[in-house]
């Protein structure tokens, strides 16, 4: 079993490095975006016990909160 969660550790970090270095080459508002939609999702996963539809839902509206962010800033 410790084998098995080195593995997946192992993975998840690695995926992690991975999409942070994807967000290099983002506009700031796409950044926003990303930042919303990560935090929406974990909000809604928490609210809601871990559901898919609160996750999804989280994510969606963080999303789109977060586009919105700093807008009118150009």
């Amino acid at each position: 079993m410790n084998t098995l969660k080195k593995i997946v550790c192992t993975g998840l970090t690695a995926t992690l490095f991975v999409s942070l270095g994807a967000c290099s080459g983002m506009s700031a508002r796409d950044q926003n975006t990303a930042v919303g939609a990560g935090v929406g999702a974990v909000g809604g996963a928490i609210l809601t016990g871990g559901s898919t539809a609160g996750t999804v839902g989280g994510a969606a509206v963080g999303g789109i909160i977060g586009n919105q962010v700093g807008k009118d800033k150009n």
